[in-house]
């Protein structure tokens, strides 16, 4: 019992060893990753509260506060890029910023999907865009509208966002059409047909606002 205990020890240091984000890993291009990753890392580490069962509360509330912070950056950063490679601020965003947001999504859905749930990295995946939209574009405009400047309203500039909408339903459409031709079964032709179908969304979405085609605006 001993020598078990030991091993377990020596397993949880080897793994807290490989979380630690200011330990340098092998491999130069891990190495040149990790360096340029620095600037997120070390706040991180240092501003950080250490996660324990009597101040869980207090490190997730720190968890958002940073992802809120971060997500604030991104978008600055997303729109000062866009204006210096004169590139429209909502091409940036169904591109770079769509991106960059999801990636969290992605990790949690490959992490899931390879412990063999294909329900729940599905189900992640379309929760989450609900959550987005139920919660995510309603929530700052309460907050905007009602108590920092009451009485106001939110304008919405692109003249396609009716086309957007159907295109969006259109898409969601035809994710449950692929799925079920391939008997509700995730494999690599169903990922090649979501890819396909992203690519088509996006240059749908990015040729209309750029063409500004008017048989579009509803």
């Amino acid at each position: 019992e001993g020598e078990k205990k030991e091993e377990e020890e020596k397993e949880g240091d080897n793994e807290s060893d490989e979380g630690d984000l200011m330990t340098r890993p092998e491999g130069t291009v891990n190495t040149i990753l990790w360096v340029l990753s620095l600037p997120v890392y070390v706040p991180l580490y240092y501003l950080t509260i250490q996660p324990s069962e009597s101040l869980f509360m207090f490190t997730f509330v720190q968890s958002l506060c940073w992802i809120a912070g971060f997500n604030f950056l991104l978008v600055w950063w997303v729109e000062i890029l866009g204006e210096v490679c004169h590139i429209h601020y909502i091409v940036m965003s169904l591109t770079v910023l769509a991106a960059g947001t999801s990636i969290p999504d992605l990790v949690s859905s490959v992490a899931v999907a390879r412990m063999g749930e294909g329900d729940m990295a599905v189900s992640s995946s379309i929760g989450s865009n609900i959550f987005d939209i139920l919660v995510g574009l309603p929530l700052p405009w309460i907050i905007k509208t009602g108590f920092v400047d009451g009485g106001s309203t939110v304008n919405i500039i692109s003249p396609f966002l009716t086309f957007h909408v159907l295109l969006l339903l259109f898409m969601v459409f035809a994710v449950i059409l692929c799925i079920h031709c391939l008997g509700w079964k995730l494999n690599k032709t169903l990922g090649l047909m979501m890819a396909v179908l992203y690519a088509i969304f996006l240059t749908v979405a990015i040729v209309t606002e750029t063409t500004q085609p008017t048989a579009l605006m509803f």
